[in-house]
């Protein structure tokens, strides 16, 4: 299992860059847990698109996307079994989900956010946007926070809506690159107060309602990256630091996006290592915040804000 944490680690690394970084700053055990989880959330992932870390594999898979989500589907649920599990991934999995007691729920509504992709469902309306987000993220938000020792809903909401903010920022960056992959996951309302297609957001032409889109979605993500900062108090002080580090690094890719606007579509937005610890540093000084007085203070409600499903 040592070897399969170094492996998970070693895909973080190459997966996300902004999460690595902020992943270093876990104590070992909760780091280990954490870099199993995504392990598997980055094999289900690759396993539905036929690729390696988000390439291309060298073979092509012959089986479909429908048919790789029903065996992922199916391992998930072994591993809330006694059973004999062959692939590394889905033992350290097994492993995670029992150390730590979380609900089979939540990987499954990740799968289910997979199945949206695989079916190619529509986006109306924000609400729905964040449904999704939910499912590819905000539900592994919450499966972290269980691994922290999280165990109270409004503070596994706050966990929720971290995710739902990452998945936003990534929205925003990721316009061109999901059009070019026939998804698109901007609400179709917006599209249509834009007046373009989902296919018009592959044309130069229309780099200006591109930017104008991702801006809205930052903007849209705010709310969710304030509200998770409140929900850090309830964390180990080595988690909220770890927490309030990714939070900053992603947030800062949606404020770049919207200070480049156009000219972001030229290059993919990211931090530089030096931001990175700036940002980092700025999360410890977040967290003792935050687990110190914070603690001592009223919580904000969350109004307003979109709920995960109970």
């Amino acid at each position: 299992m040592d070897a399969i944490a170094r492996q998970s680690q070693a895909s973080i690394e190459q997966g996300s860059k902004s999460f690595a970084a902020a992943a270093r700053l876990f104590d070992r055990r909760t780091r280990d847990s954490v870099s199993l989880l995504y392990a598997w959330c980055r094999h289900c992932d690759d396993v539905i698109d036929g690729q390696v870390l988000g390439f291309a594999r060298a073979e092509r898979d012959p089986t479909s996307p429908q048919q790789r989500l029903l065996r992922l589907r199916a391992l998930t649920e072994a591993a809330y079994t006694d059973a004999e599990l062959e692939e590394p991934v889905f033992q350290a999995f097994a492993r995670v989900v029992r150390r730590h007691a979380i609900d089979r729920r939540y990987p499954l509504d990740l799968l289910e956010g997979f199945r949206l992709d695989v079916e190619g469902a529509h986006y109306e309306t924000l609400e729905d946007t964040l449904r999704y987000s939910y499912h590819v993220a905000g539900a592994v938000g919450v499966m972290m926070a269980q691994i922290m020792g999280v165990r109270d809903e409004p503070t596994l909401d706050r966990a929720c809506d971290l995710g739902l903010a990452f998945q936003l920022t990534n929205i925003a960056r990721d316009i061109a690159e999901d059009a070019a992959n026939g998804r698109c996951y901007i609400p179709a309302e917006w599209l249509q107060e834009e007046g373009v297609s989902r296919n018009m957001l592959l044309s130069p032409a229309h780099a200006a309602a591109a930017s104008r889109l991702s801006a809205r979605l930052v903007v849209a993500a705010e709310p969710y990256y304030e509200s998770a900062l409140i929900g850090i108090r309830r964390l180990p002080l080595r988690s909220a630091w770890a927490i309030a580090a990714a939070r900053n690094v992603y947030r800062a890719i949606g404020s770049e996006l919207v200070r480049r606007g156009e000219r972001a579509a030229l290059q993919r937005v990211s931090t530089s290592s030096r931001q990175k610890v700036l940002l980092a540093m700025l999360g410890g000084l977040q967290a003792v915040s935050a687990t110190s007085w914070g603690r001592r203070r009223p919580e904000p409600a969350r109004v307003g804000l979109w709920t995960r499903p109970r």
